[in-house]
């Protein structure tokens, strides 16, 4: 069974074919500039050349039309009949609390997250134009909607609940609802396979840290707590985003500054975070250089996300009574040794023993980079959302 995995952006479409039979990617690429001038399709097959299509897409239906015609090219193709692709899967970023899991797509799913588009209104937009254009080129094929969310929708309501007024959840749905959840879905799984032990007996905490970065408490499978929260802002610090802040500091940056609501959000979603601080970059590769070379700015930087990090770890061990793994994923947490032993290298009161050779040596595929002494195991595990996409496509559209 072979399932194209989508994930549509306002002017990209970033796809996967991936063969469920051995899980294998097939082909991916991506659709950028989409109905803007330049747009452009790379397209990658696995043992050969990419190929990069420069080619006019007005809207998103184009843009699927051109990732068809490229997996069926008889050249650089992979695929000989749009009927070997068994379902399509897509990522929706927001489920608010009407879907708690992966759900096959129909008329009725498409109007709720339509509903729902408020709460994410720089995303869901996008992956609902990614759905209808899917719908209008391939009409008989069934489609699955995949929710970042879902998998923190299990949280308990004293961790998801704000201390506002209680209506402003009741009939404004403001809660925290956490994100990323296909990732720390996808690497607590691989943790429990790795330690050959049922997940349901374990407490892991899960550490995805990118641009965007999140941490979440993994209880018996469950996510009980999660860093971020209304929004993708609550949290860590990170790339460009501020992380958890005052929210009178809102206020008091309009007044003194003269900006709008929408400007002061954009201050804190795009110009904050480590890139912020350091005024230099909100890649950690640019501020170690920089840091290394004597920058101050850079290195606070850098110390500030090590620290929150830190605490946020330690306050999942009080939640949920322990920890008996610590997972580091996605781009910082999968190839940054230094990341890793400023967050976790200081934590032996916890039971916390990095071994800095083995973090050191820590390359593809799932790394241990913990002391044989230390009491809570830590690991590093490459994260793979497509591939949970997938496998919950597969779930709902056999």
């Amino acid at each position: 069974m072979i399932i194209l995995v989508v994930n549509a952006g306002s002017s990209s479409l970033k796809y996967q074919l991936i063969e469920m039979k051995n899980e294998s990617v097939i082909a991916k690429g991506v659709c950028e500039r989409i109905g803007l001038k330049g747009s452009f399709l790379t397209h990658k097959k696995p043992g050969a050349d990419d190929v990069t299509l420069n080619v006019e897409m007005k809207n998103h239906t184009e843009a699927v039309k051109l990732v068809l015609e490229a997996l069926l090219n008889k050249d650089y193709g992979v695929i000989k009949s749009m009927e070997e692709i068994s379902a399509v899967g897509h990522r929706v970023v927001h489920s608010a609390e009407d879907f708690k899991e992966t759900v096959k797509i129909n008329d009725k799913v498409l109007k709720v997250c339509e509903i729902n588009a408020d709460l994410a209104p720089l995303h869901v937009p996008a992956n609902i134009m990614g759905i209808k254009a899917c719908k209008e080129v391939m009409k008989n094929t069934p489609m699955a909607a995949v929710f970042d969310t879902a998998f923190h929708s299990r949280m308990p309501d004293y961790a998801f609940l704000y201390a506002i007024p209680y209506e402003a959840y009741s009939e404004l749905k403001i809660r925290k609802y956490g994100f990323h959840g296909t990732s720390h879905k996808f690497v607590s799984d691989e943790a429990a396979k790795y330690l050959k032990k049922d997940i349901k007996n374990l407490k892991i905490i899960t550490c995805h840290l990118g641009n965007g970065s999140s941490i979440a408490a993994v209880d018996g499978g469950v996510s009980v707590d999660t860093s971020m929260g209304f929004t993708p802002l609550e949290g860590v610090p990170m790339g460009t985003r501020s992380g958890d802040i005052d929210p009178a500091v809102i206020e008091y940056l309009m007044q003194k500054t003269g900006i709008n609501i929408k400007d002061a959000i954009n201050y804190l979603n795009k110009k904050s975070g480590v890139l912020g601080v350091s005024g230099l970059s909100s890649d950690f590769r640019d501020l170690h250089e920089a840091k290394d070379k004597g920058d101050k700015r850079a290195a606070l930087a850098v110390e500030i996300f090590c620290y929150r990090v830190k605490k946020y770890i330690g306050a999942y061990m009080a939640a949920m009574n322990g920890a008996d793994c610590i997972v580091f994923t996605a781009g910082i947490g999968e190839n940054t040794a230094r990341i890793r032993t400023q967050i976790a290298g200081n934590l032996s009161f916890l039971g916390i023993e990095i071994d800095q050779d083995l973090n050191k040596k820590a390359a593809s595929g799932i790394s241990e980079i913990s002391k044989a002494s230390s009491k809570v195991k830590v690991l590093v595990v490459p994260t793979n959302e497509e591939l949970v996409i997938a496998r919950e496509t597969l779930s709902v559209c056999k």
